[in-house]
């Protein structure tokens, strides 16, 4: 005789047997964090690396707002707008990057004349 329990096949024990002892359960796992949280940190971290790597090391900052922003779109963030703007800062990063190598020839500011 097959009894299901839980999606898992049992066999009964025969009647005349000694019934077997009560095996003690998998304990629960632990709670998780909704999927949403970790993307919506994700969106405002990009947002501001993005908005601080426009003053420096755009160098190291623009390309992690980039990836942190893709990330956080791809896991459904619930502020893609946030999202959004690490993605274009990151950009705005390396583009302000190609200025100052293109100009100055060198990746650090030079404000003085």
């Amino acid at each position: 005789m097959t009894l299901t329990l839980t999606g898992r096949a049992r066999t009964s024990a025969p009647a005349s047997a000694p019934a077997p002892e009560a095996t003690a359960t998998a304990p629960a796992p632990a709670p998780r964090r909704p999927a949403g949280r970790e993307a919506d940190g994700l969106a405002v971290a990009s947002f501001v690396l993005g908005l601080v790597g426009l003053l420096a090391f755009n160098l190291l900052l623009g390309p992690t707002a980039i990836v942190m922003a893709l990330l956080s779109l791809a896991r459904r963030t619930r502020r893609p707008g946030r999202a959004y703007l690490g993605l274009a800062l990151g950009v705005a990063d390396l583009a302000v990057l190609a200025v100052l190598v293109t100009v100055n020839g060198t990746v650090s500011w030079n404000l003085g004349g």
